[in-house]
Order: C-alpha cells, then sequence, then structure tokens
C-alpha cells in the first residue's frame, strides 16, 4: 500500500472513530479541485443521508471531532464539504523515502492477481505499407501491455500478421507482371512492397481483365501451388523482415507472432464441422454466421468463389490461444471500424461452448493536417518516411544546440527523441479520439510533447551532474529542509502516481500516465525557475537535490510505461 493510499485509510478510519461507525471508506475521499483547500475532501452528501442530517450539519459536526496528529495537521469546513490537509513531514518523509527505495517498481501494483491476459496487437499486413495508423496500433497496445503488468496482470503480447488475402494477391499479381520494373528498384524490399500494392489499386481500377487475375492469383496462392505461391512465400520474407526492423527499432518485443497463412487449413476444417452444427450455414453459394438473432447480422465467412475470409483464421486462432496459454481474456487492438467484427467473431466463438472473453480495445483513426489518410491509393505517410522526416529534423537542432557533440552521440540522441515523439503522440490522447499528426508539432520541446519530457528528464540529471553529490549521497537528506510549498506540491503530486498507473490499467487508457507525466514535468519546471537549487545552502541544496531525483525517477517510470526513453543529455 502507497503512502497516499495509507493516508486515505488513516483518515477514513478517524472519521469513522469519530462516528462510532464504519460509514466511510478510504475511496469516499477525493482530491479538491484547488490546493490551497486541502489535500483531500470528504462530499457530505452520502454520509448526511445515512445520518438523517444535511450536509452542512454533517461536516460541521464532524470537524468538531477530528483530532490533530502527525498526519491529519488540517480540517476544515467548506460548503457540504470537509477538507483534510496532511502533515508535510509525513508526505516529505514517506514519500521520497518510498521512491527511493521501489526506484523502478514504484507505481506497481498486485491488482490483477497475475490474471493471465493475452493481448494481440501490430496486426501488420504483409505486401503493404507500414503507415502512421499502424504506429498508433503498435504503440497503444505496447503501451497498455506495459501497464498490464506494472497492475499485476500476467499479460501476454503477441502479434498477428495477415500474410494471406486479396491484398496479398494484388500485389504478387503486380510484381509478377512488372517484375522487370521492380526488380530494379533500390529501396528496401518490404517497404517496396508498398508501393506495388498501391500500383495494383490504380492498375485494377483501369485494366478490364485486372479483377479476375487477381482473384485467379489468390486462389493459387491459397492452393499453394505455382509461380504465384513461389513469389508469395519470397515476398512475404520480405515483409516479415521489414516488420522485424520495425519492431526493434521501436523497442517492441512479442512472446509469439501467429501468420493467418498458418491457420487456413485449419479453418476450413472448423467451417465443416459448423456447418454440420448449424452454427454457420450455407446461402447463395457463401457460407455465413446468421447473427441476427443476436442483433449483430450477417457475417460472411467464405465468399461465394470458395476464398476464404478473416473468421476462417481468427476462429483457430482464438481456439488455440484459450488453449495453450489457459487465459481468461484475449484482448484484440483493433481499430474502431472493426468493431461489429469482433462481436461476431466472439458470438460464434461462445455458440461453440468456449466462456473466454474476447475482448475489443478500439482505436480512432490518424488523420494528415491534410485530411485523412487511404493506404489504397497511396495518401499515407509510411512509417519510413515519416521516421526520416522526424530524424532529419532532429539531427539538425541537436548539431546546432551541440556543435561539439560526435556524429554518432548526435544520432543517438535523435533517435530516441524521434522513436519517443511518434509514440507519444499516438497514446498522449484517449484511444477513441482521432489524431491529427503533425511531425512539427510532435518535436517542440515545450508544451505536451515527450520532448518536453525527456527535456525535462536531461535537465534534472545535468543540475544533479553540475552538484557533484550523485549516487547513495543524493538519497540522504533532511527533510525539514524542504520548506518551500511548491516542495509540498512536487511530492503530493508524485505521491498520487500509483493511481495515474491503477487508473491507466483499469481504462485501458496510456494517456492518464501521458497527461500525469505532463504536469509532474509542469510542476517541476515551475520549481526549477522559482526556488534555487545548485545555489541553496549546503544542506537545502541536498534535500532539494534528493526531490529533483525523485522527480526523475518517477518520470523515468512513467515514460518507460509508455515506451519512452529517457536521455541523460539532450
Amino acid at each position: 500500500m502507497y503512502v497516499l493510499e495509507k493516508a486515505k485509510e488513516y483518515i477514513a478510519e478517524q472519521i469513522n472513530k469519530a462516528l462510532g461507525e464504519e460509514f466511510v471508506q478510504a475511496s469516499s475521499l477525493v482530491y479538491p479541485p484547488t490546493s490551497d483547500m486541502g489535500d483531500l475532501s470528504l462530499a457530505g452528501f452520502e454520509l448526511a443521508k445515512k445520518l438523517k442530517q444535511t450536509p452542512g450539519e454533517t461536516v460541521a459536526e464532524l470537524v468538531e471531532k477530528i483530532e490533530m496528529d502527525d498526519i491529519i495537521t488540517g480540517v476544515k469546513v467548506a460548503g457540504p464539504y470537509l477538507n483534510f490537509t496532511i502533515s508535510k513531514k509525513y508526505l516529505v518523509e514517506s514519500v521520497i523515502k518510498e521512491i527511493f527505495k521501489l526506484e523502478g517498481k514504484y507505481g506497481e501494483n498486485e491488482t490483477g492477481q497475475e490474471q493471465g491476459v493475452m493481448i494481440e496487437y501490430s496486426n501488420g499486413n504483409t505486401h503493404k505499407e507500414y503507415h502512421i495508423g499502424h504506429l498508433r496500433n503498435i504503440s497503444y497496445g505496447d503501451a497498455v501491455n506495459k501497464i498490464l503488468l506494472a497492475n499485476g496482470h500476467k499479460s501476454i503480447p503477441v502479434s498477428y500478421i495477415n500474410d494471406f488475402g486479396i491484398h496479398v494477391a494484388k500485389t504478387v499479381w503486380n510484381y509478377l507482371t512488372n517484375k522487370e520494373k521492380w526488380s530494379q528498384r533500390l529501396e528496401d524490399k518490404g517497404y517496396l512492397l508498398g508501393k506495388i500494392y498501391v500500383e495494383a489499386n490504380t492498375r485494377e481500377k483501369e485494366e478490364a481483365t485486372a479483377k479476375q487475375m487477381i482473384q485467379l492469383t489468390m486462389k493459387k496462392i491459397e492452393a499453394r501451388k505455382g509461380d504465384e505461391y513461389k513469389n508469395w512465400e519470397e515476398t512475404r520474407k520480405w515483409s516479415i523482415e521489414y516488420f522485424d526492423k520495425i519492431y526493434k527499432e521501436l523497442g517492441v518485443r512479442f512472446k509469439k507472432t501467429y501468420y493467418e497463412s498458418e491457420y487456413i487449413d485449419e479453418g476450413k476444417k472448423q467451417v465443416d464441422k459448423l456447418l454440420e452444427k448449424g452454427i454457420l450455414k450455407k446461402s447463395d453459394g457463401a457460407i455465413i454466421a446468421d447473427l441476427e438473432g443476436e442483433g449483430l447480422g450477417i457475417l460472411v465467412v467464405v465468399r461465394s468463389d470458395g476464398t476464404a475470409l478473416y473468421p476462417v483464421a481468427d476462429i483457430p486462432l482464438a481456439l488455440e490461444k484459450f488453449k495453450k496459454f489457459k487465459i481468461s481474456r484475449s484482448i484484440y487492438v483493433v481499430d474502431i471500424r472493426q468493431g461489429l467484427y469482433l462481436k461476431q467473431l466472439a458470438a460464434i466463438i461462445k455458440k461453440m461452448g468456449y466462456e473466454q472473453e474476447i475482448f475489443h480495445l478500439g482505436y480512432d483513426f490518424v488523420k494528415l493536417p491534410s485530411g485523412m489518410m487511404a493506404s489504397r491509393s497511396g495518401n499515407v505517410i509510411t512509417y519510413q518516411e515519416l521516421k526520416e522526416k522526424m530524424f532529419k529534423k532532429i539531427i539538425a537542432e541537436t548539431k546546432e544546440r551541440h556543435a561539439d557533440w560526435e556524429e554518432k552521440k548526435v544520432e543517438e540522441v535523435a533517435k530516441k527523441i524521434a522513436i519517443g515523439a511518434m509514440k507519444f503522440e499516438m497514446i498522449k490522447v484517449n484511444p477513441k479520439n482521432i489524431i491529427v499528426f503533425d511531425i512539427d508539432k510532435a518535436l517542440q520541446s515545450e508544451g505536451y510533447t515527450s520532448a518536453y519530457l525527456q527535456y525535462t528528464y536531461a535537465r534534472i540529471q545535468s543540475v544533479i551532474r553540475k552538484s557533484k553529490v550523485e549516487g547513495p549521497k543524493s538519497k540522504v537528506f533532511d527533510s525539514e529542509k524542504l520548506s518551500e510549498e511548491k516542495e509540498r506540491g512536487l511530492i503530493l503530486k508524485m505521491a498520487k502516481y500509483p493511481e495515474a498507473v491503477l487508473v491507466a490499467g483499469e481504462n485501458y487508457d496510456p494517456a492518464e500516465i501521458a497527461k500525469y507525466l505532463f504536469e509532474l514535468a509542469q510542476n517541476l519546471n515551475d520549481y526549477y525557475h522559482a526556488v534555487p537549487v545548485l545555489k541553496a545552502e549546503e544542506d537545502i541544496k541536498k534535500a532539494r537535490l534528493a526531490l529533483l531525483s525523485a522527480v526523475s525517477q518517477v518520470l523515468k517510470n512513467g515514460l518507460t510505461l509508455l515506451g519512452v526513453e529517457v536521455l541523460e543529455e539532450m
């Protein structure tokens, strides 16, 4: 139990002691709208109902009964609310020591009770471009996975790659019919496949026989025969190797990667079984799931031409997850457009007799300042193009600030800033909100950006280095020397970090942590501008350095959960 949690429990006990009955829980205590009103607040409404009084009477009676002590140093009435002030000494000593003791584990909890969950994200398509929409998926999924682990869940991150389907057939068809042209291109082959796919869509509209040729290519790939299948094997490898490079750059690791092609054959057997059981049925040559009774409409599983759709592979994959990993919940990080489909899939799985939960974590679009992206037309910013643009811009700015830095150091710092910015922009807002990705705004070192948080951390490290008080000595301080009101505010803010982790886990929302870190950084920078650190008297300086060190640890912990690396220098 963390310091603030203990304080809430203690205050609730004192209230109940004054009332002579267990009326109030720690969760009944909330934060006042402004810090000058106190640290914690109890609304008198519910309590007044139990006591058959007005809220004003209830809090007025309580304020007379609550005694001051080593934890509670102030109690005052504000309308129907009773506001409490926590002892500064208790906060200073307890919170900073707790952070120094737990270090990287500060903020973690065990509420998940090691419950097994699987989170599936980075559901990319081979033979297509990897764009900033995919970047939102992988950044969001990876952050949620880290947050679930921090909340005590046994979270298993997996990736599912769509390496079959009509998009693959389009790319293979276009490549084979223009092999001489494409084989001469010098780009990374995995990246090049996205260009081939975009051109295939243009050709499909312009050429009369294109659609039939693409369908024929799809059938040959599914039959695993001919040049089309051989080319599929070769080009599939290019995509997978390209994805692996991206994952490595982003620092994302999966327990296992699943591929649609590995489940198609088993899925076709499952389809036959489901037809026999009446869970699926034939309709106009196609095979469908009639879910009208559940209010979920009709789901086509196999087209009338015999080619498979997503459910054919998704059904056996879901069953393998349940059986092999013994999970109770399978989380799918997929954009909001797939919401109905995942409900349909869950309904089929339930009809098959499985009770495990299929849970959809949806997120909205990523737009460009110029408007919506469209993969088929090529109106996208690919991951590679975005990275190169950001990297080039940061390198120029870093060289301008640090003309004495070696090229290698400049590139290392620039890479961390670029990757951090790409990820943070994707998770700093609620996943249900549309993102307009603006490169210039994402890289600003002021405002709600990862660069601002990285800069704040680096600034603290610079101050600590200049002080020459590092290592174990930096954690020895006199708490009485932290007497500034802004110091109290910083400490109380750090005490709230475990709650931010808990709420982010409950809501599957990394933006809760991003917002918290931004507010903490603002508080720190406001403090640093107003209160001298290095020029303070020695004992005061040591205490303030300890405070800064604790803030940097919380920043680092939070950024780590978001998948953003900290920087010692910027």
